[in-house]
């Protein structure tokens, strides 16, 4: 069955145009960033350690395993995460997050020490005028411990990751200061961050365009972008993708978008994007279990109407989307079926398409259900009552209730309220 034939993808259409089709790193934050949501439960460290295989098996390429600045607590499990990496040779890398201060970062290099392996240190201070004149810094001071921080690192042989906080709020200057000390002092990766959710795609853009043009080029030195958003405007994937437009080579996010206040860029809904993009190869198949054992663990509810996750993701009871969906299975080919009524296919996670039956539900519905079920679709008595029942209803039938009509004992609608 010829896909191109039967979609046309507008999203390609401009091949001059702008794109985000690209293939980029990816740093999953759901070990820090991530709990550090007000709501969030701190997981025992072998729950950390089997997410870290997850993400390992999702192809994320880096995870930051922690903020060893928090406590003893915190420095116990990076211990144990980055053991776990090396022993059971994991592709995923480590790093840790770190204020630009000493008491930070020389836990970090003993972490290193003692796993015997290369922790990437990721510096950060903030770098907007309202963060600055909030805190009563001035640029040198800020520089000075900068500086102490980033060679300390380099000095240890740690990969180092300087990060201005409150990116997208800080003006250019600064950041040209900021960035282009961190380069001359041995950093070779920089981060962007929209600490706060303040940038739109277009000023995602600009800002990537103007320091990779402006800062990054000039320095003469192999220097990686990473973009770190969050979602306070609901912008946090659409901002990610931007980013990934302007050149940025590394995004970072969380499972289900978990994080400070309302969170971070969502991995996995980043994942799949990639991945229907053709530019991410690892299969999504345990993605599912992934943000269901980050749901459960970490204790972040999983929403109905989630996108590709979602209990109601690949759900439907309405007659239209339901007759299109039993069209394309009586055309024999699982592919189309999956994809007639759903622009990401159910397939690609490990599920498939549900078709249930509801007060907007057709016939078509019943018949669907039924068939699925290996009951006799045709049989126009036993879909009629199924139908009728459905209608009477104030929600979507549960299995139970149907087949319950199916063995003929069905009870009144109006008993199953409430």
């Amino acid at each position: 069955m010829d896909e191109k034939r039967l979609m046309h993808d507008w999203n390609t259409a401009d091949a001059d145009g702008p794109s985000w089709r690209r293939s980029v790193e990816l740093d999953d934050e759901t070990l820090r960033d991530g709990l550090q949501s007000p709501s969030a439960i701190d997981p025992p460290v072998d729950v950390k350690i089997q997410l870290l295989h997850m993400m390992d098996e999702l192809g994320i390429h880096t995870a930051d395993i922690g903020l060893p600045g928090a406590g003893a607590r915190a420095v116990s499990d990076m211990v144990r995460l980055c053991e776990e990496i090396r022993d059971a040779r994991l592709r995923i890398t480590p790093n840790c997050a770190a204020r630009t201060m000493m008491v930070d970062v020389e836990p970090a290099a003993r972490i290193a020490q003692r796993a015997g392996i290369a922790l990437e240190v990721c510096t950060f201070i903030g770098s907007s005028p309202i963060r600055l004149f909030a805190e009563g810094w001035t640029l040198d001071r800020m520089l000075r411990t900068a500086e102490e921080s980033v060679s300390f690192c380099v000095r240890e042989g740690l990969p180092v990751m300087f990060v201005t906080e409150d990116t997208t709020r800080a003006d250019p200057e600064t950041l040209a200061t900021l960035y282009g000390s961190a380069i001359r002092w041995g950093a070779r990766r920089i981060c962007l961050s929209d600490t706060v959710g303040h940038a739109t795609p277009a000023g995602v853009r600009a800002l990537v365009r103007f320091v990779r043009r402006d800062i990054v080029a000039p320095s003469g030195e192999e220097v990686k972008v990473d973009w770190h958003g969050h979602r306070d405007r609901g912008l946090g994937l659409a901002n990610a993708l931007a980013a990934i437009e302007a050149g940025a080579d590394r995004i970072h996010g969380t499972a289900l978008g978990i994080g400070e206040r309302v969170g971070n860029v969502e991995m996995d809904l980043l994942l799949v994007n990639l991945v229907l993009a053709g530019v991410h190869d690892a299969p999504l198949s345990r993605l599912s279990e992934y943000c269901a054992a980050v749901a459960r663990e970490i204790g972040v509810p999983l929403p109905a109407n989630y996108p590709v996750l979602g209990r109601d993701a690949f759900r439907t009871a309405t007659g239209v989307h339901a007759a299109a969906i039993a069209k394309a299975r009586a055309k024999g080919a699982d592919w189309l079926e999956d994809r007639v009524y759903s622009g990401v296919p159910a397939s690609l996670v490990g599920r498939e398409q549900e078709v249930e039956i509801g007060p907007m539900s057709g016939l078509s519905n019943v018949r669907y259900w039924l068939g699925r079920r290996g009951y006799d679709a045709s049989d126009e008595e036993l879909c009629r009552r199924i139908f009728d029942r459905a209608k009477g209803a104030d929600r979507t039938l549960g299995e139970d209730e149907v087949l319950a009509i199916v063995r003929g004992a069905g009870e009144p609608v109006e008993a199953q309220r409430g």
